[in-house]
């Protein structure tokens, strides 16, 4: 029998994982069937409705990544973006954000065209299977995250009060006059009204009945009934697109990532380079100092080039032979997400990336899905709800990515918005080059430059000894869900397995 190990967001999620090994299935059997669990018991934090990237290394093949982003809608219509269907909210979350939600903020979803896909090109497990402990923690209520009961706090009332049935499976209604619903507390039981019944018609019939059958139809209905563009030829166009990963090299590793027109995996490829071009041995002062000007490059090059290039395919070329050739970083410059990381004993290795967003808040009557708010996450999407011809891939951070040292794999990915590719670059650097043990790459303290403002900031947690410099600086008490959640599971021939998640977050992880 194959032998997995898996780091997933949640022990439920390793746990289902575990049971798909059993059953048979394959590293990217157990990453999907964790998927599939994050992506329906962390409600805020993701949906099933929202996109994902696939990225897989098979023995002897060159890694794919599996775009299932969403796209823009509006087949049906022929007209640009309006502001129907579409509410701004503002939330204290994150230091404080505005996003659009509402029926007009929701994308053509991808995530389960790219799942559907991995499993057919990848997988030997029967895809019922994959679904089967989701149906059955969706069925049964599963325990409401840390995380996701931190966020909703924010945005549980403004955003996901649009839906009956997705408010009501979150609070607690007050029966007082004068009394306030409650958000239920963490760990409480959840039960999504109807989204047992989808999942189970998914496991039955695959995605079809999601893109052309009657879930289709559900979702399109209610968005183009509030003022939404999502059609039904929208999601029966919908395709998911694998294509040649973006590779680059840290030492002995070739590293594989998400391509473009996703442009988080062009950034992680970049600063990797230079790191690769400028070892580090320990974070001592000089080091962090480095990891300062490669961050504040890279994710300025991006801000200023990247996210609104006509041709993201010539700016992502553009940032790797800057990165290559060594240039000088200042020469350069003028929400939420779960990950699933799986490798097996044959050397098959997956990572998986998915989100929606901060969440539209609508769920169309009798499915149990929360749509995604992707046209409105203005910070990602910067070209607002004028983002492009219908079918066109928004922009994402999501860089879920696969390594190889001769016969030495790994799978590694994290969630957090922007913070992904700073995330993913100081846990590689860590294991790959300073060779640290996964688990303590993976927990050491991190830090990220923030560059969505007018004035750049370094976000620090405690524990780095940092050196002088012109940035204001806020360091946090302890570390934190902010800078990301990275998870990562690694085989060795002869030595086996290794596998570790983010003390950042709950997080989960088995070897079966």
């Amino acid at each position: 029998m194959t032998r997995v190990a898996v780091a997933t967001s949640s022990q439920l999620a390793a746990d289902a994982a575990a049971e798909v090994a059993a059953a048979g299935g394959n590293a990217v059997d157990c990453a999907i069937a964790a998927a599939f669990l994050t992506m329906n018991t962390e409600p805020g934090v993701c949906a099933l409705a929202g996109g994902a990237y696939v990225t897989v290394r098979a023995p002897g093949a060159e890694p794919v990544t599996i775009d299932g982003n969403v796209a823009v809608p509006g087949a049906d219509s022929g007209q640009p973006a309006r502001n129907d269907g579409i509410a701004s909210v503002q939330m204290d979350y994150g230091g404080g954000v505005e996003t659009l939600v509402g029926a007009g903020s929701v994308a053509v979803p991808g995530s389960l065209a790219a799942l559907e896909m991995a499993a057919s090109q990848y997988g030997v497990a029967p895809w019922r299977t994959l679904l089967e402990p989701t149906v059955r923690a969706i069925r049964d209520g599963f325990p409401l995250p840390a995380a996701c009961h931190y966020y909703l706090a924010y945005s549980g009332k403004t955003i996901f009060g649009r839906a009956a049935d997705g408010y009501d499976a979150l609070h607690e209604r007050a029966t007082g006059a004068q009394a306030d619903d409650a958000l239920r507390p963490v760990g409480s039981r959840i039960k999504v009204p109807h989204l047992a019944d989808s999942l189970a018609h998914i496991a039955a019939e695959g995605a079809q009945i999601f893109y052309r059958g009657e879930l289709a139809r559900a979702m399109s209905e209610h968005c183009r009934e509030r003022g939404g563009r999502l059609s039904m030829r929208d999601l029966a166009n919908y395709r998911a697109i694998a294509r040649p990963a973006l590779s680059t090299r840290l030492g002995d590793w070739t590293i594989a990532t998400n391509p473009p027109p996703a442009v988080g995996g062009a950034v992680l490829c970049a600063m990797l380079s230079l790191f690769a071009q400028h070892p580090v041995q320990a974070w001592d002062r000089d080091a962090l100092k480095w990891l300062v000007d490669v961050q504040l490059a890279c994710l300025n090059f991006r801000k200023q080039h990247l996210d609104l290039a006509e041709d993201i395919g010539a700016a992502t070329r553009q940032l790797l032979a800057l990165a290559r050739s060594g240039t000088a970083p200042n020469d350069w410059v003028s929400a939420s997400t779960v990950h699933t990381s799986a490798v097996d004993d044959n050397g098959l290795a997956c990572a998986i990336t998915a989100s929606s967003g901060y969440g539209s808040g609508e769920m169309p009557s009798g499915t149990g899905l929360w749509l995604n708010n992707c046209l409105g996450e203005l910070e990602l999407n910067r070209r607002g709800l004028d983002a492009g011809p219908p079918g066109t891939r928004l922009p994402s951070n999501m860089a879920p990515s696969v390594a190889c040292n001769g016969d030495e794999v790994l799978a590694i990915g994290s969630p957090g918005a922007d913070r992904i590719t700073t995330a993913l670059l100081q846990s590689l650097v860590n294991a790959l080059q300073i060779g640290m043990p996964l688990e303590q790459a993976i927990a050491h303290p991190r830090l990220h430059v923030d560059t969505t403002g007018d004035v750049a900031r370094l976000m620090s947690e405690p524990g780095l000894t940092l050196p002088a410099l012109e940035l204001p600086v806020n360091t946090s008490a302890s570390i934190g869900m902010y800078f990301g959640g990275v998870g990562a599971a690694a085989f060795k021939p002869g030595t086996g397995f290794c596998v570790a998640a983010d003390p950042r977050r709950a997080g989960g992880v088995c070897e079966a």
